[in-house]
């Protein structure tokens, strides 16, 4: 065994090794999608079929305003509290 490696290299589904700093990155990409989708499902359920705007404002927005909305769905009457300033 020596000089083999125990364990076969990660590889991508693109066939290229992984980054070292890609991880966090990719980490932080997966975070936002999987809390988009939470929160485009917990609105949904809560208020009915979103509008187009409100979906458009959700795929625009960054991991803290997502993480905000979340919270505020849970206390919220309308869409309009969850996406106040």
């Amino acid at each position: 065994m020596r000089g083999e490696r125990p364990f076969p290299m990660f590889r991508l589904a693109t066939g290229e090794p992984p980054r070292r700093n890609g991880f966090s990155e990719g980490t932080q990409d997966y975070k936002r999608e999987g809390e988009t989708l939470v929160l485009q499902r917990q609105l949904t359920r809560r208020f009915g079929p979103l509008p187009n705007e409100v979906t458009a404002r959700i795929s625009g927005a960054t991991v803290e305003e997502i993480d905000l909305w979340v919270d505020r769905v849970l206390d919220a009457r309308t869409l309009d509290e969850v996406f106040r300033s």
